[in-house]
């Protein structure tokens, strides 16, 4: 069984670069990062294709202010994505989480979807945490939240995650979106080898048009319609119910000092 894993990046200005000026920072000419939870999405993702599945990981992000984006994605591929998609376009310069949750969720259907995809819990500048579920309600898909292990099982994906006292073990069908949290591995350092490889895998580049969104409507203002693949997408909310396939439930085991039961109580998984 082959399986496609789409790792949703965000990339953030390099704070260890930045100088203090007439005690003012200088932003101007700050080079961007992949964030740190992101590296930790793309390492759950190399590390289930090594384990001896067909996968193929496909980083994808948008650009926002990063006005070197391609440099950028390079650092992700030399970690292990395979491929990187790319969503610029000046009106997502600064827009908000719903707009941004939008395009992605375009992007993924342009590239004929995915049977899997990844999230950090949270970027490392604003940390909204909006964005894994945002997507994962525009297409239809099970979620599990701040997953600390994560691997794909047959047909679906099976993830374990930290409730206090005890662990939860939740598993969805495929196509799943999941998030991670920072404890699920240590990101790897790219090999010399491996950063030079980086600049020869391809890279797919997107404007909001050729995702066929109305750029006007990826400003941050409330209940601007996004038109993606035919459906009118909403900035402040995700899609109506009329257009919102039918989600398949994740099922839920949690186990404790005292033993394990079965998550029984029709208590909602998707976080």
């Amino acid at each position: 069984m082959s399986v496609k894993i789409i790792v949703c990046v965000k990339t953030n200005m390099d704070l260890q670069m930045v100088r203090i000026k007439n005690r003012e920072p200088v932003l101007e000419a700050i080079p961007y990062k992949v964030g740190d939870l992101e590296k930790n999405a793309l390492e759950a993702a190399i590390q289930i294709k090594e384990s001896g599945a067909d996968v193929t990981v496909v980083a994808l992000t948008v650009a926002e202010a990063n006005g070197k984006i391609k440099e950028t994605m390079k650092e992700a591929l030399a970690i292990g994505a395979d491929e990187a998609v790319i969503i610029a376009d000046p009106a997502l310069a600064a827009t908000d989480q719903a707009a941004v949750a939008a395009a992605i969720a375009s992007a993924v259907e342009k590239v004929g979807g995915a049977d899997l995809l990844l999230f950090g819990e949270g970027s490392t500048d604003n940390y909204s945490g909006q964005v894994g579920s945002r997507v994962a309600e525009l297409l239809g898909l099970p979620q599990i939240g701040y997953a600390r292990k994560v691997e794909v099982v047959g047909p679906a994906v099976r993830a374990e995650r930290s409730m206090d006292d005890m662990i939860e073990t939740l598993e969805a069908p495929l196509p799943a979106a999941v998030t991670v949290v920072s404890e699920v591995n240590e990101p790897r350092i790219p090999s010399l080898m491996n950063i030079m490889k980086a600049g020869k895998k391809p890279v797919t580049e997107f404007t909001l048009a050729d995702l066929g969104m109305d750029a006007g409507a990826a400003a941050p203002q409330k209940g601007r319609p996004l038109q993606s693949g035919g459906k009118s997408r909403t900035a402040s909310t995700s899609c109506s119910k009329a257009t919102r396939p039918r989600r398949r439930p994740a099922s839920s085991t949690r186990s404790s000092k005292k033993g394990s039961w079965g998550d029984s109580d029709g208590r909602d998984p998707h976080l």
